[in-house]
């Protein structure tokens, strides 16, 4: 199996104390960023707080489930009936889609995403099986039962813009991160060399569910049971590790920041095959798209 990338707990961007309370409350990493976690997802909050109504950004879209904790967190820190400007999501798997269909008609938004993650969210294709074979523990073996999708968003559904800006995130810029999926997007900020990578890199083996529970700070790369592209998910490492980001967001465990997240992060990117890459897999040599002729399927 792959090797882990131990960090420093130090590397964490919440202290350890509030990072202990991370299932409960929302976690602010720096004065116009916040981060939830919701079972074993984060969403993202871009905005100041006290923001209110449109003066703010949720970045994907949790579990099923997990909307009225959405709800919850965005008017605690934002104000009461505060809707985003508009939903940013970095793909349209399972567990960033589960409140997004809701979301978007009780705040009335547009929903923001890759050309290539549209039919995901657009109600017209599925995303291609996962592989359990990969192996890595009980979050693998469980992978077939996840919801492929899709969910229909097509009403509120927008392209990012062409010129990299994200909507309602003034200074960000969206990079295209695929190889997790088809249209899999990080948000980069250089002027704090801050990522919100979604899932191109995560912070906590997600495989095993004991790993998911405990969120010990480590530097991983994508889901392997749900990345069907490893080509670009290398070169998708390797474009993050490209800009030194100093403090990361991820899709799953807890937000880490500092000199130790870079470097582990070059250390990934470096060795990505040896160290992300599973030993076996059904798309490890053969992507999605080339495997079943097409990166998208009907339902």
């Amino acid at each position: 199996m792959p090797k882990q990338i131990p960090l420093d707990p130090r590397g964490r961007a919440a202290s350890p104390e509030s990072d202990a309370a991370r299932d409960d409350d929302i976690q602010e990493i720096c004065p116009d960023l916040a981060y939830r976690r919701l079972a074993i997802v984060n969403v993202a909050f871009f905005g100041r707080s006290g923001a209110g109504d449109r003066g703010w950004v949720l970045v994907d879209a949790g579990v099923i489930g997990t909307t009225s904790l959405i709800i919850e967190a965005a008017e605690a820190r934002f104000g009461p009936h505060s809707r985003p400007a508009a939903i940013i999501m970095t793909h349209g798997h399972f567990d960033h889609v589960g409140g997004l269909e809701e979301l978007a008609e009780k705040w009335d938004v547009a929903v923001y995403a890759h050309e290539l993650e549209h039919p995901y969210l657009n109600g017209s294709a599925s995303y291609p099986p996962p592989d359990p074979s990969v192996g890595g523990g009980v979050m693998s073996m469980l992978s077939p039962l996840y919801p492929r999708g899709p969910v229909d968003v097509s009403s509120r559904l927008r392209k990012l813009p062409q010129d990299g800006s994200v909507p309602g995130m003034p200074g960000w810029r969206w990079l295209h991160t695929p190889g997790h999926t088809p249209g899999h997007i990080s948000l980069w900020r250089e002027t704090d060399r801050t990522v919100i990578a979604g899932d191109a890199i995560i912070t906590t083996r997600q495989e095993s569910a004991y790993a998911v529970a405990v969120q010990a700070a480590e530097l991983h790369g994508p889901p392997m049971y749900y990345t069907t592209n490893w080509h670009n998910a290398r070169t998708s490492a390797e474009l993050l590790a490209s800009v030194d980001p100093m403090r990361a967001i991820t899709g799953h465990g807890p937000a880490m920041q500092g000199d130790e997240m870079c470097a582990a992060l070059h250390e990934l990117a470096r060795n990505f095959d040896r160290v992300a890459v599973p030993d076996g897999g059904k798309y490890v040599d053969i992507p999605a798209d080339e495997r079943e002729g097409g990166e998208y399927r009907k339902p």
